[in-house]
């Protein structure tokens, strides 16, 4: 697949991930999502951990409403492009069989602040900014955000950015435990690059099911997670790269995993 609105670069075992339509400050139109889902489908396949950011002066302004949306008011449905596109893309990114960090350049902004939350790790540069403004044209926030956000910070701070609209700037995002680091401006593609280079690194599928067993957790009790953990780690000990660790920790060397 072709892609004109996202740009796909491999940077040794780490795939970067564009989004680019700065004209619109990178909005996400259907056919960006369909070139999203095709980009990271290739990423899964062919890298070790993909990184997403976007081009130019933001991350992404949100959903692309004057590409996406008809005039047809009266039997319009605002939630078909989220079955149809942007939940089927959510679900693939929680998903992921490698890991994933994004790198939140200026704005993101409706749904596409769920795609930057969804990463693994989460950066973001000192003058980007969140945004739920989804109050402002009659809607609901979307991309899963009613089901992450509070359990992320909470429902009194989920409820403050979602029903008042306001711009969460990174380093308030970092205060409140909803990013992972917030860094200069110029700073922020190299550290990114370099936590998804650590990441590709890594023992891939201990490195995925520790993030499944989080995500599985955020729903499941204390007893089903113990269980969870339980299953996951007799599938770890079968896996090359825990022989490999285990051997490299016994004989006081670096591991050298090979995400198998």
């Amino acid at each position: 697949m072709s892609y004109a609105k996202v740009k796909y670069e491999r940077q040794g075992d780490v795939a970067v991930i564009t989004m680019s339509d700065p004209s619109t400050l990178n909005a996400v139109a259907l056919d960006m999502v369909a070139e999203l889902t095709d980009a990271f489908g290739r990423a899964s396949r062919e890298s070790r951990c993909a990184l997403l950011t976007g081009e130019g002066r933001a991350f992404s302004s949100g959903a692309n409403l004057s590409a996406d949306y008809n005039q047809d008011l009266a039997n319009f449905d605002a939630g078909l492009p989220l079955e149809t596109h942007h939940n089927p893309f959510c679900n693939m990114l929680r998903d992921l069989p490698i890991p994933f960090v994004t790198a939140v350049n200026g704005a993101a902004a409706g749904i596409s602040c769920s795609y930057a939350l969804l990463g693994d790790i989460i950066l973001a540069g000192e003058s980007a900014y969140f945004l739920h403004s989804f109050r402002r044209i009659g809607l609901v926030a979307d991309g899963g955000s009613t089901f992450l956000l509070p359990r992320t910070i909470g429902r009194a701070r989920a409820l403050e950015m979602m029903l008042l609209g306001e711009k969460l700037p990174a380093a308030k995002a970092f205060e409140w435990g909803l990013i992972n680091r917030c860094v200069p401006d110029a700073e922020l593609m190299p550290a990114a690059l370099a936590i998804a280079e650590d990441l590709a690194k890594g023992a891939t599928r201990s490195l995925v099911t520790m993030r499944q067993l989080v995500s599985e957790g955020m729903e499941a009790d204390w007893r089903q997670q113990l269980q969870a953990e339980r299953e996951a780690q007799r599938e770890m000990s079968r896996t090359e790269d825990f022989r490999e660790g285990l051997f490299a920790f016994l004989q006081k060397r670096p591991p050298n995993f090979k995400g198998a």
